[in-house]
């Protein structure tokens, strides 16, 4: 499935979305916009019978876009959410109000349900993470640092500007790692599968990689990350990833003591 997740941005809450309302005579009242949440029940989709209707943020539903309906949720706000039988995950917008059935917590549009693997049953055990503002500004710097993806025969060049790299590492190799990726743009030595990586630093000697690799693998459980190397230099990578949205979740969720500069280039196998 090539359509991305929803790209989060930090709206703010819309008052009229937002007060408290009553539906079958049970009142809702939607949380604050700094409320964490986390919900777990049965999920489904809607479809073509609301395809071009005005949802509760007076946005027009589109059911190939990636959001929501929520009963309590801010609107709008960002939220993962979690096919618990599969473990596939995508990032929705919510933006309309519903379901009021006690036995569902959320209706996803069209192709987010496709992503999660929800159209053949029609429902599943869904978990919902509501995406907090402050990782959405992580989220959405990390995506400006992904600006420089452009491919040319299917290998990542970058745009014009400065590169962001990693900005310290555990020794006296700071400065000329800091150089060398300045003026080192990722090449065909980046990782051969195909997808988004996170190129997390360059170096001058291999075992300073190792180190930062070893370290980057302690701290994130479950992460993958490579060491590549291109003529004199070694490149770290983080990935692969479905698209680039994830690629950003995860440089968002980085130790930030190791002052990572993450940047997102793409792989594309012909």
């Amino acid at each position: 499935m090539q359509t991305p997740d929803a790209e989060v941005r930090n709206d703010p809450p819309l008052p009229r979305s937002n007060r408290p309302y009553v539906v079958f005579g049970t009142t809702y009242t939607p949380i604050p916009n700094d409320q964490p949440f986390t919900q777990r029940g049965m999920g489904t989709w809607y479809g073509k019978k609301f395809h071009g209707q005005r949802t509760s943020s007076g946005e027009l539903y589109d059911m190939y876009k990636m959001s929501a309906a929520h009963p309590t949720l801010p609107i709008p706000s960002y939220a993962r959410v979690t096919n618990l039988s599969t473990g596939k995950t995508v990032v929705v917008r919510v933006n309309d109000r519903g379901p009021f059935h006690s036995s569902r917590v959320i209706d996803v549009s069209y192709t987010a349900a496709l992503k999660l693997g929800l159209l053949g049953n029609g429902s599943s055990q869904l978990e919902v993470t509501r995406i907090m503002p402050d990782e959405i500004d992580r989220m959405v710097a990390a995506r400006k640092a992904g600006r420089l993806i452009a491919s040319v025969e299917g290998l990542p060049v970058a745009a014009p500007g400065p590169m962001p790299v990693l900005s310290a590492s555990t020794g006296p190799d700071d400065i000329e790692n800091f150089v060398l990726a300045l003026g080192t743009a990722p090449d065909k030595a980046a990782p051969e599968a195909g997808g988004y990586y996170l190129q997390l630093g360059a170096y001058s000697r291999e075992e300073s990689a190792a180190s930062m690799r070893e370290r980057l693998a302690s701290a994130t459980r479950g992460s993958d990350f490579s060491v590549v190397q291109a003529g004199s230099v070694y490149r770290l990578y983080g990935g692969p990833f479905g698209s680039r949205e994830e690629a950003a979740t995860a440089a968002a969720r980085l130790p930030s003591a190791l002052r990572l500069k993450p940047l997102i280039v793409q792989r594309q196998v012909n």
